[in-house]
């Protein structure tokens, strides 16, 4: 018997721009040749069994937080906010703080200046005393319900990252920016959790437990019943607090969707028709081909109520024409009624499923927020690792890493790049396939499935990846590791030291290299080291000097806001920190992109990416980098600019001889794994650009590295601070904790 979602996998790799249709042309040419399960079935029960993988690209409900901003002097409410927790849909935040800063988005991320704006966004919420829980989605759930939606979302990504390349516009998030906010958490200490999977019924469930507004952006919230409302981002005026008349309080000027307001406008309708409403208009989970039969067919009344243009004309006819039923049982007999009977018992299945997302959860978060656990069922149910569910629930495991596990399938997402060459994760394949082999034996019940999904394939998992501006899934191999690498639950028993030799091999770096770089930084050093090895990069001189200078601004930063600074206007650690932002200034108004340049810091992020999530696996055998300061776009396409034309790294650190000598040890670790043609100089250039080449390379050589590496540990040099004598003592004191 053929279920829905039986042949999702063996068709992953037909992809199209039009969702579905090389499923279904897959699926009926098996049934035409009358061969195999398919034998025998209708093609009519074939549209059916396929539309489980087909969704929308909307966020929501199609049309309908248009419609109520449209409408809402009727359908909002005022708040002065404060005073209160609030439930925050943690995706939906960091988009909007992304997308609405004014932040450059074509240079691979400006990671510092969206430290600050979170900075900022929940300083706002402190002055009005309200107490934010940050709720973040996980990865998918097994039923893998939103694949489609998130193919379409991909392939609508390319598009806007190939405008940004080429000088037009868009929106897309830089590759680290959901590990940056994380970070950003933890150091202002505002409790989060990360759900197993979408976090959307859980975020309902313990705002209506506390009694407390939702922050979101996301229209399905205006179909749950939340007791004290639906507070939208867009009229959340976090940079407009105001203050209560003859007080010191303030408050958030913001606004509520009200459920009762709304379902009063259409006639008093019964609340529990809502999800009913979702589901026939389409939302993420579903989008039922077979719907547009009953739209087809039944007179939608549009009532008095005016909308702009036609936009809005399925959304207002679907409630006007709802309202006139009691509750959802005389509504679904109603929309059955225009389908052919024998397809109505699997249709009406499909709309009950699907219309239970929108009912309460079982999982408890306010267990998480007091206790450190809770339990989710669906989790539980696939036998994962304690240490691994803990881990995803913190935010210690990406939800990249709960794909793989859970489905065996991954997103690589893209970002602006040179959209003619193969994609920028080509080049952290080889990490990837390690990360894949830790993940290779988690479970029992996960090994069963693996083998459906792959027959034959016991190694194999599926990567969804750019291909020129389309997408593609490929299946790629994990690698067997040893037998004491390859149980997940033991993984976190193995000692330090093994899981940094494990780490350490895959980047294809020696541990003696990184011995004399801080401890924050030996992990991207690492990482850059993995970076130079590959010839997909073609990386010159100028990219690596540039992004080396580049995470000099983390350790400036921290030397400038240090409690001990003293005479910081003659400070040579603020000069260059300043001088770093005049580039940044200089490099954002109008700024030509270089593609090239481009595409060599994304493979970057890439290898950083994967870095980051294997030494999470690893359970940090390496410390974790501070990513809100370690990499900023348009500095590192700015000084690339210079480098190439007016200035020189030694001229640039001149004013700040202890940052220089940090760049110094940075480019003797990394040095030693580039290729050789990378110090050559170009060939016939000007005559100028090649005599700063050579003496830039000349000094790099020969200065790089030869100082005496005592006085770096002296107490006088202010960056000792964040150096340990050397890997040994950091492996036994990390192993000793």
């Amino acid at each position: 018997d053929v279920r829905p979602g039986d042949f999702l996998f063996p068709l992953l790799e037909s992809d199209s721009h039009v969702p579905g249709l090389p499923v279904l042309a897959w699926v009926l040419r098996a049934s035409d040749r009358g061969a195999g399960p398919l034998a025998g079935r209708s093609r009519w029960a074939l549209l059916l069994d396929r539309v489980v993988i087909v969704q929308t690209i909307i966020m929501g409900i199609r049309g309908l937080m248009s419609f109520v901003e449209d409408h809402s002097n009727e359908f909002f409410i005022d708040l002065k906010l404060r005073d209160t927790k609030i439930i925050i849909d943690g995706y939906a935040l960091f988009h909007r703080l992304c997308f609405n800063s004014n932040l450059e988005l074509r240079f691979g991320g400006d990671y510092d200046s969206f430290a600050d704006v979170v900075q900022k966004f929940f300083e706002s919420l402190s002055a009005c005393n309200i107490c934010p829980y940050v709720v973040l989605d996980g990865g998918c759930d097994i039923s893998d319900k939103k694949l489609t939606t998130l193919k379409d979302r991909a392939r609508e990504k390319i598009q806007m990252a190939h405008s940004l390349s080429v000088g037009g516009g868009g929106y897309v998030c830089p590759l680290l920016i959901r590990e940056v906010f994380i970070q950003v958490l933890i150091k202002l200490q505002v409790c989060f959790v990360q759900c197993f999977s979408e976090a959307d019924r859980d975020i309902m469930t313990l705002a209506n437990h506390w009694n407390c507004p939702v922050l979101s952006s996301d229209s399905d919230f205006c179909i749950f019943d939340l007791k004290t409302g639906f507070c939208p981002l867009n009229s959340f005026q976090w940079r407009n607090m105001n203050s209560i008349k003859g007080t010191k309080d303030y408050y958030i000027p913001a606004k509520c969707f009200s459920l009762d307001a709304f379902c009063h406008h259409f006639s008093n309708m019964n609340k529990a028709l809502l999800p009913l409403f979702a589901v026939l208009c389409g939302n993420d989970h579903i989008n039922l081909p077979i719907m547009e039969t009953f739209l087809s067919k039944v007179r939608l009344p549009l009532g008095a109520a005016s909308s702009k243009g036609r936009r809005h004309h399925r959304v207002l006819g679907l409630l006007n024409w709802l309202s006139q039923f009691a509750d959802p049982t005389e509504a679904l007999d109603n929309v059955l009624k225009y389908l052919p009977k024998k397809n109505r018992e699997n249709v009406k299945e499909l709309l009950c499923c699907s219309m239970e997302e929108y009912q309460q959860s079982q999982v408890k978060l306010q267990d998480f927020f007091q206790y450190g656990t809770y339990a989710c069922p669906d989790a539980l149910n696939l036998g994962l690792p304690e240490w691994v569910l803990v881990a995803l629930a913190k935010g210690q495991l990406s939800p990249f890493i709960s794909d793989a596990l859970v489905l065996r399938r991954t997103i690589l997402h893209t970002q602006v790049e040179n959209m003619q060459q193969p994609n920028a994760h080509r080049i952290s394949l080889p990490i990837r396939k390690i990360i894949y082999g830790l993940l290779l034996n988690a479970s029992p019940h996960l090994e069963n499935m693996s083998w459906n999904a792959f027959p034959l394939q016991r190694l194999a998992f599926s990567e969804v990846e750019r291909i020129n501006k389309n997408i593609k899934t490929s299946i790629v191999d994990a690698v067997e590791l040893p037998m004491d690498h390859s149980d997940l639950s033991k993984l976190t028993e193995l000692s330090l030291a093994r899981r940094q030799i494990l780490l350490l091999e895959t980047l294809k770096v020696k541990q003696t290299v990184l011995d004399p770089i801080p401890t924050s930084l030996k992990l991207p050093i690492a990482v850059s080291c993995y970076w130079l090895q590959h010839t997909e990069a073609k990386a010159k001189l100028h990219h690596l000097q540039a992004l080396l200078l580049g995470m000099l601004m983390g350790p400036l930063h921290a030397i400038i806001n240090s409690p001990d600074k003293e005479d910081l206007q003659e400070d040579g650690a603020k000069m260059l920190y300043e001088e770093f932002q005049r580039v940044k200034e200089q490099t954002r108004p109008g700024t030509r992109l270089d593609l090239d340049t481009a595409h060599i810091f994304s493979q970057w992020q890439c290898c950083l990416q994967m870095g980051v999530y294997l030494n999470q696996l690893l359970s940090t055998p390496l410390p974790e980098p501070d990513l809100t300061r370690l990499y900023s776009g348009t500095l590192v396409h700015g000084l690339c600019q210079q480098l190439l034309t007016s200035t020189s790294a030694e001229s640039l650190l001149s004013m700040c001889p202890e940052a220089k000598q940090l760049y110094e040890h940075l480019f003797t670790a990394t040095k030693s794994y580039a290729p050789a043609e990378l110090f050559l100089p170009k060939g016939k250039s000007n005559s100028k650009k090649k005599r700063q080449r050579k003496q830039s390379t000349s000094w790099s050589k020969n200065r790089v590295g030869t100082s005496d590496t005592r006085c770096w540990y002296e107490g006088s040099n202010r960056f000792g601070l964040l150096m340990v004598e050397n890997l040994e003592e950091h492996i036994e004191a990390s192993e000793l904790e």
